[in-house]
């Protein structure tokens, strides 16, 4: 297929992804939330409560990040970093991960991290969103509103190779052989 009759395809699927945003944001809208326990998490300060952690807004982003151990995680930690002034002008934004916030502290200092991280250790809240299995800690991201009073969840959804929100991943869709194997690494 030719350049341009190439561009003009992938023009007319890039629009097909927009209408299909605008029907999952529609759905999205709809949904009934599901009620959660105000749990108590670690940080190095001390423990803080997920009521806490919205701040003065009253949506929150709660990514499920798996640690330090996780290069998958740690890369989209990157990026996140970078989006996080545009993310924090509109809701509330936090990194949790099982590591004890001393090793969150430094990993984060290591990294040039600037948003906030808690602890899951000592709860259940990764396994009670579903990110916590049989084989471990899963990837993703839970969207929390406050209610009247009440903490629900509004929205859910888990991180992998080739998700929304890794730009990495869309970048190397313009490659011809894609990402063609490529790994996420701690270090280069």
């Amino acid at each position: 297929m030719s350049y341009h009759d190439t561009v003009v395809q992938l023009q007319d699927y890039r629009q097909q992804i927009t209408d299909i945003r605008s029907k999952m944001r529609s759905l999205q809208a709809a949904v009934e939330p599901e009620a959660v326990p105000d749990y108590m998490f670690e940080t190095a300060a001390g423990e803080v409560a997920l009521s806490q952690l919205f701040g003065d807004k009253p949506d929150l982003f709660v990514i499920h990040n798996m640690g330090k151990g996780c290069a998958y995680c740690t890369m989209w930690a990157d990026g996140f970093n970078g989006v996080l002034p545009h993310l924090e002008n509109r809701a509330a934004f936090v990194v949790t991960s099982p590591d004890d916030p001393q090793t969150q502290a430094a990993f984060a200092a290591s990294r040039g991290w600037r948003f906030r991280m808690v602890s899951h250790a000592k709860n259940r809240f990764a396994a009670d969103m579903g990110y916590r299995g049989e084989t471990g800690f899963k990837p993703g991201v839970s969207v929390f509103r406050k209610e009247n009073g009440k903490i629900v969840r509004v929205s859910d959804t888990g991180l992998g190779p080739g998700d929304d929100f890794c730009s990495v991943w869309h970048f190397f869709d313009l490659l011809p052989a894609g990402a063609d194997g490529w790994r996420a690494r701690l270090a280069y």
